[in-house]
């Protein structure tokens, strides 16, 4: 192994070399879960395709635990690079530059879309730009779909970026939010709105402002807080904003097929002028959401429906995600031939922001248990608990779940002492106040 380069909710991706044949770096991804079925789809998916801005799977697999277990990996083509948002930050980029990766990346999604995939996660931090080429290439697959797949998300909100959801997946959640197996079916016209998100975040240096829901006595509605347009941030090529206001197209038919849309970003790219050329002014690349505008006052508040269902995809990645310690001994086949220290593959930081430091199952039982946090969870309740019902544990709330069996714990419940627990979660009605 030559590097730990980073770990997400189900996965640890390792930079690695292999020991024999001919040199150069791979990327090893290691499933966090015992059996992952999220890894054999991704794999399958990557393995029907082929092309120069998607990365080439190499090996599948699994890596059995001397306690029992097996947890998944994936060997692909290793991309040296950055990130598209990182990118953006080193200098100021040209209209046509951004041009050029937006089509790249295009097309990336038009050879998925034509094995019947969606991707499902597209942002900036899902396309590296290839140190050397300068090639944009979208990565992470781990949330990907295709036709007749296997159901793996039963409850929403649906796999993805809430920032990044499309218009009618928003409304679909929200229409559908008293029915907790409904599920949303993505679609190619997603991925180009999320194409379209990550493009105006990397011209504007902030995510174009949220939809709210304006709740009245006939039902709802969406209200609009007013479009910013792209081009307000710095000097934009008009060919470039246009492709982003047709890339966030309220109406999905509107956004054009896969391949329409490549071939326009790349038509943009030879065609545009020399204002093409102009640098776009420096972004950080953090969103930063401007002052609403005023709104109509309705006989109940606006309520940020796009914001609670991004609060609720990060409490059920908190729930579902382990905060690992200590180091995890493999057992490898002949045929795994990559280098790693030791023979030993550490897992020890967090999954997600803030980091508590939980435990590592021992050795003798099979799998990886979740460890009770140090601190609790944003928007679990904290002390006083109630008695009949929940634990104080270290300063949050939990409770048993139903019919807990003992430890080992399932995948959303946490190990402490001699049960399984789960966080509470403090609930508040929105404010009934302008």
């Amino acid at each position: 192994m030559v590097s730990r380069e980073g770990q997400g909710s189900y996965g640890a991706v390792y930079k690695v070399e292999p020991v024999s044949g001919p040199p150069g770096a791979m990327a090893l991804k290691l499933a966090l879960h015992h059996r992952d079925p999220r890894f054999e789809r991704e794999a399958e998916l990557l393995s029907r395709i082929r092309h120069p801005s998607v990365p080439r799977l190499h090996e599948r697999g699994g890596w059995e635990m001397p306690g029992g277990g097996v947890f998944p990996y994936l060997v692909m083509e290793w991309v040296e690079g950055v990130s598209l948002y990182e990118w953006a930050t080193q200098q100021p980029r040209t209209s046509r530059e951004v041009l050029r990766v937006l089509a790249q990346v295009a097309r990336a999604l038009e050879a998925t879309h034509a094995e019947e995939g969606v991707h499902r996660d597209v942002k900036g931090d899902n396309i590296r730009v290839r140190t050397g080429d300068g090639r944009a290439v979208l990565m992470d697959f781990g949330s990907c779909s295709y036709r007749r797949a296997p159901v793996l998300t039963r409850q929403p909100p649906p796999p993805g970026t809430p920032e990044y959801y499309s218009p009618e997946s928003l409304r679909f959640q929200w229409e559908h939010r008293h029915q907790p197996t409904a599920r949303y079916e993505a679609l190619p016209a997603d991925d180009l709105y999320a194409l379209g998100i990550t493009a105006y975040r990397l011209v504007a240096g902030r995510y174009p402002p949220p939809v709210d829901l304006k709740v009245t006595e006939e039902g709802f509605e969406f209200v609009s807080p007013g479009w910013v347009e792209p081009e307000t941030g710095g000097s934009l090529a008009p060919e470039l904003a246009e492709r982003i206001r047709q890339l966030l197209s309220d109406e999905p038919h509107a956004r054009g097929r896969t391949a329409e849309m490549a071939e326009w970003l790349e038509q943009a790219e030879r065609c545009a002028g020399p204002h093409a050329d102009q640098p776009i002014v420096s972004r950080t690349g953090e969103p930063s959401f401007p002052p609403k505008a005023s709104q109509p006052k309705s006989l109940r508040p606006t309520f940020p429906w796009k914001r609670a269902l991004a609060w609720a995809a990060g409490v059920v990645l908190a729930m579902s995600a382990g905060w690992w310690g200590g180091r995890l001994s493999v057992r490898r086949t002949p045929s795994e031939t990559w280098r790693e220290e030791g023979d030993r593959v550490g897992l020890a930081e967090a999954a997600l922001p803030p980091v508590w430091n939980g435990g590592l199952r021992g050795a003798g039982q099979a799998g990886v248990g979740l460890g009770m946090p140090k601190k609790p969870f944003p928007g679990q309740r904290r002390p006083p608990c109630r008695p009949q019902y929940e634990r104080e544990i270290n300063g949050g709330c939990w409770s048993p779940p139903r019919d807990a069996p003992p430890p080992p714990c399932g995948d959303n419940a946490f190990d402490w002492q001699d049960g399984c627990y789960i966080p509470v979660l403090e609930l508040r009605r929105p404010s009934t106040s302008e």
